[in-house]
């Protein structure tokens, strides 16, 4: 009911939206609204871009420009159709926003928002000093746009195609982020999400997903940028500078750079204060200047302070909460993988080394685990167990050595490569997105068994197989005991609960072995029954496990083998019962003497 009633409003309001010119407003307000969606435009863009995927960029002005000289030129000089123009504007932009996100997006830290700064700069003074393009004076007489004998050219005409244009890039955008791909890219985020490496281990390639949301805002922009041009008539290069290219990460991080109604938001806020700035400070400051510049920096820094957020969640309080996704339990089940027989070879480890620089951090390790078994991988701290892990799912390459799933040889490749091969895992420190519900982060798991891309996601045409994930993700949390809390956020649980969601999102995948780092690290004791049961119960049903744990007990009662490592190198594996009573182990790991 929440959904619908949710969905209504929506409805109503953008039929509201879209129906102002037709209503007895101002025309100083139409002109002010058509900044505001072609501002929102860029934004949503940015939403995908830094508030989703974490990346900064101040480089969607120029992009915007790319838009808008590709139309301005082909038109005013060529004579060509502005519908070319937009096809032109869109294509240029493609193929820069690939190379440059090519360049760029493997930059960490700092690197990336300085190289867009540059891109900025350098379109700006390209385009500045070009004769064809009419240096800073730029190019006049645009001509309207037109569908046939129906011509844009009032302001109350065009503003129907900028608004519709933002609401359904606005449509776009929300599906997107509702969907398979969407998933992975909200887990992207280091501040929101476990960053690249957990997404990895899902089997999805981050880099790839980063240089789409990349794409996906460029060409946002781009568009805004040839609907400007077509409104005003006329391009030069003051709207696509870094100034621009600041203000609307400004606006994004006002409304609320993680959210749909925050670009909508930020971008009406900005416009609105800077023209009324723009007025008054001058009469307080006796004269002209740039004064608004002064007060939204020390907005940004009250609102970085106060609502880091942005203020759409403040606002949306004030809305129907959003409504539980509905799980149709009777959807087809997704394909499932073919495990091996019970006994029969699963995992082979070899003799692998990892150095870093002079240090050896695991020397020459080897054991092997058979399908159905559960293996644990003990030892003191600093041991290497969770570096052998990491080898094993090649999250860290191999320095020699070899590692052998289901007779395949993977070392060497990549973590989601591993997961294609049939391995699940968890992570030492819980890896989930905190603003994401309990059952959109289980569904993260079943990305491999999915296959809708990014274009089918934002037209909607992905009904059937989210069906499918999401109705997977509920079995597994079934699985797990957390089917009740399918709908809360991830971030709400306690640590124990965490963990278990953990497995379930692992689970999801269909793994033939799961490895499970220090699971009952954090966790009291009623926590730690509950977790031994699911993995007894993950066991009776065939599941092999791969166990990293420093608690002793809790490792006896569930292993078959144990293999023991102390200062990277192997000391010895046998039953728990062998284990306990070797000397070598008591003094290694619990301190005893020999």
């Amino acid at each position: 009911m929440k959904r619908s009633l949710l969905a209504a409003i929506a409805a109503i309001a953008a039929i509201a939206v879209l129906g102002l010119p037709f209503a007895p407003v101002p025309d100083f307000w139409i002109t002010q609204l058509n900044y505001i969606g072609l501002f929102s435009l860029v934004v949503l863009g940015l939403v995908l871009l830094t508030g989703v995927g974490g990346l900064t960029s101040f480089g969607q002005a120029a992009f915007a420009g790319i838009g808008a000289y590709a139309t301005a030129y082909l038109s005013t000089t060529l004579g060509l159709s502005p519908w070319l123009g937009l096809a032109a504007g869109l294509a240029i932009t493609l193929v820069l926003a690939l190379v440059i996100g090519l360049l760029t997006l493997r930059m960490s830290g700092h690197y990336l928002p300085l190289a867009t700064i540059c891109w900025c700069l350098a379109l700006f003074y390209l385009v500045g000093n070009l004769e064809a393009l009419g240096k800073y004076d730029g190019l006049l007489g645009l001509p309207p746009l037109a569908i046939g004998d129906f011509s844009f050219q009032s302001e109350r005409r065009i503003y129907l195609l900028i608004w519709l244009a933002a609401l359904l890039a606005a449509l776009g955008v929300t599906r997107l982020l509702d969907s398979r791909p969407g998933r992975i890219m909200r887990a992207l985020n280091s501040h929101r999400g476990g960053g690249a490496t957990m997404p990895e281990a899902m089997g999805a390639s981050t880099f790839r997903y980063k240089l789409t949301m990349f794409v996906i805002a460029a060409l946002l922009a781009s568009v805004s940028g040839w609907l400007y041009a077509h409104m005003q008539r006329s391009v030069n290069p003051s709207p696509f500078g870094i100034k621009f290219g600041i203000e609307y990460l400004f606006m994004a991080v006002l409304g609320g750079i993680g959210t749909v109604g925050g670009a909508f938001t930020g971008a009406a806020l900005v416009k609105l204060a800077e023209d009324q700035l723009k007025v008054w400070l001058p009469l307080v400051f006796g004269g002209s200047g740039n004064y608004e510049i002064i007060v939204f920096g020390v907005v940004l820094v009250l609102v970085l302070r106060f609502a880091p957020d942005g203020l759409w969640p403040l606002l949306s309080r004030w809305l129907p909460a959003r409504a539980r996704r509905a799980v149709n339990e009777s959807a087809p089940a997704l394909s499932a993988r073919t495990h091996p027989e019970r006994g029969s070879p699963l995992l082979g480890v070899r003799a692998i080394r990892k150095q870093f620089g002079g240090l050896v951090a695991v020397n020459d390790i080897s054991f092997a685990i058979r399908a159905g078994d559960i293996v644990g991988l003990i030892g003191p701290n600093g041991a290497g167990k969770s570096t052998t892990f990491n080898l094993v799912s090649g999250v860290l390459p191999l320095t020699s050595g070899e590692v052998e799933l289901l007779g395949q040889r993977v070392d060497g490749r990549s973590s989601r490569e591993i997961a294609r091969a049939g391995l699940s895992r968890t992570f030492q420190h819980v890896k989930l997105v905190p603003d994401m519900t309990v059952l959109e982060n289980v569904a993260l798991g079943t990305y491999l068994r999915t296959s809708t891309g990014t274009v089918r996601a934002m037209l909607g045409l992905n009904a059937a197989e989210e069906a499918q994930a999401l109705a997977e993700a509920l079995r597994q949390l079934r699985r797990v005991g957390l089917a009740e809390q399918a709908h809360e956020l991830a971030g709400n649980l306690a640590l124990g609960p965490q963990r278990l969601v953990e497995i379930a999102r692992a689970l999801a995948s269909d793994p033939s072995l799961l490895l499970l780092d220090e699971p009952a690290a954090g966790l009291r004791h009623k926590e730690k029954e509950a977790l031994a049961e699911v993995l007894r119960q993950l066991k009776a049903e065939g599941l092999s496990l791969l166990l990293v744990e420093h608690d002793m007990d809790f490792v006896m009662k569930l292993t078959d083998r144990i293999v023991v490592m102390e200062f990277g190198r192997w000391l010895m594996e046998g039953t728990p019962a062998e284990v306990q009573a070797s000397p070598a182990v008591r003094a290694a790991y619990l301190g005893a003497d020999e």
